[in-house]
């Protein structure tokens, strides 16, 4: 038998006693040069490293209550992860079995923690309609039919969620804040967190204003244009019972690049490692802030989970480039940037007409020792009269040509050579405006394609290939 702890001692008889009163911590180097204080709520110091690992027990001492969960059974729940983890540590403590569906754009991190806590871990597709039977929602739903003794929690119509912000959540951040909070930011998921603490809140003061920071393309913000986004635990694609809309003021939709961005700048400036939801809801606090713009106002915005569990993605710099979401400059490079800062030995534009022959295109690519040609239509001037390269219209390009294609056209065929070009010529390669960012150019020539045109007003202004990239990237690199 466990020996009974002294009342003296400052010890939690188990770990759900640890919950709650996480502090509230003032933001000092990222709102350098806005005049209203910003505040954040450390939600990843609770135990299980987020804000719902306070519902999770709530929400299973109320089914305990209500007869909806007995001795032996299991909790199946779709989570995109931290809900999973408060659920996983009440029934470690308590001792039920878990089952977690969740959808397969969530880091590896949240599935391999899932596990660590003895649950089993069910992915489906995200890109699916919510009724669909591939959902997390429908597999949640039909595992907890088909499995014996079964309970799902729920979080997206329960109760118990914004009812446990209401009693806790709520009150810490009145009394840490001494009742001075003016304004309240969140990322809204199941609207729970946001609907709890809102409501104590304006009955507390009804002028405290509260935002809700929304992830572009979720039901809440776009409701008609609603479209997949990369951050998780937040916004949705369909209205939550646990959500109460009503007690939001203002919303800030936020896109998932200044999400991403935003959390590594608060973990780098701040040094509190937070996840892409926290970075959403952080960007949005900073633009409250900046409109606010009073020094006796008090913007408190609250940070849901730690960025460990994100290590693989957003604070990787290589998924962050693969993703659009990090540039590997300190200034976006532009591809006319690129076509500008080659060597004036070769024109701009070598350009090989339909009605030239293969010999023809041979010569011009020893000649500027090149490796491709963009091919134009018959009649259009590639020189002008003093010899200069002629404008040629992005509508007058008929196709292309490259070394290896005419190397293999002649091993087949020696008589090739006096061939016409459109007899052997490929498709156009894809065209890209100056403007571009380099970033974005990359996985087109990554993914086949040997080169690009570079149009700016209707012209072709340049090729660029695979080397011009590598080779402007090797000088201009952290530029």
């Amino acid at each position: 038998m466990a020996t009974t702890v002294s009342a003296t001692t400052d010890i939690r008889l188990n770990v759900i006693d640890a919950l709650g009163h996480t502090p509230l911590v003032q933001f000092n180097r990222v709102t350098k040069g806005i005049r209203t204080p910003v505040v954040a709520k450390l939600e990843m110091l609770n135990p299980g490293g987020s804000v719902k690992d306070r519902i999770g027990i709530r929400m299973i001492e109320e089914a305990e209550r209500k007869g909806w969960l007995r001795s032996g059974g299991t909790i199946v729940e779709p989570t995109s992860g931290n809900t999973g983890v408060g659920l996983a540590i009440a029934a470690a403590v308590k001792g039920y079995s878990c089952i977690f569906v969740m959808p397969d754009k969530v880091a590896p991190e949240k599935v391999a923690l899932l596990r660590a806590y003895g649950a089993q871990v069910v992915t489906t597709p995200t890109a699916v309609e919510r009724d669909s039977p591939e959902s997390y929602y429908s597999v949640a739903d039909r595992l907890t039919r088909e499995v014996p003794n079964a309970f799902q929690p729920n979080q997206y119509f329960n109760p118990m969620n914004p009812r446990t912000h209401y009693e806790t959540t709520g009150p810490e951040i009145w009394e840490q804040s001494g009742g001075q909070v003016t304004h309240f930011v969140a990322g809204v998921g199941t609207g729970g967190t946001i609907s709890g603490v809102a409501k104590y809140l304006k009955e507390h003061n009804r002028t405290v204003r509260v935002i809700g920071a929304d992830p572009e393309g979720s039901i809440y913000t776009q409701p008609e244009s609603m479209h997949t986004y990369k951050v998780e635990g937040v916004g949705e694609d369909f209205w939550p019972g646990t959500f109460d809309p009503t007690l939001v003021d203002e919303w800030v939709k936020v896109s998932d690049k200044d999400s991403f961005l935003a959390a590594r700048r608060v973990t780098r400036e701040e040094g509190i490692l937070i996840g892409g939801s926290g970075g959403l809801a952080a960007h949005a606090a900073l633009e409250v802030a900046r409109q606010v713009d009073d020094p006796e106002g008090l913007v408190v915005v609250l940070l849901p989970d730690s960025g460990r569990g994100y290590l693989s993605k957003i604070y990787s710099d290589d998924w962050m480039r693969e993703n659009g979401f990090l540039s590997r400059f300190t200034q976006p490079a532009r591809v006319g940037t690129v076509v500008a800062g080659r060597s004036q030995e070769t024109p701009t534009v070598v350009a090989v007409s339909c009605d030239q022959t293969v010999a023809d295109a041979i010569e011009l690519l020893r000649q500027h020792d090149i490796s491709q040609l963009p091919v134009v239509r018959t009649g259009t001037p590639l020189l002008t009269d003093d010899g200069a390269a002629a404008r040629v219209e992005v509508q007058s390009v008929a196709g292309s040509v490259q070394e290896r294609g005419l190397l293999d056209q002649l091993f087949r065929n020696p008589d090739a050579l006096g061939a016409k070009i459109s007899t052997v010529m490929d498709g156009p390669f894809p065209l890209v405006d100056a403007n571009e960012e380099v970033e974005r150019v990359v996985p087109m020539l990554a993914s086949g394609a040997p080169a690009v045109l570079v149009q700016r007003d209707g012209a072709i202004i340049g090729v660029v290939t695979r080397a011009d990239v590598l080779e402007y990237v090797a000088h201009h690199r952290g530029t």
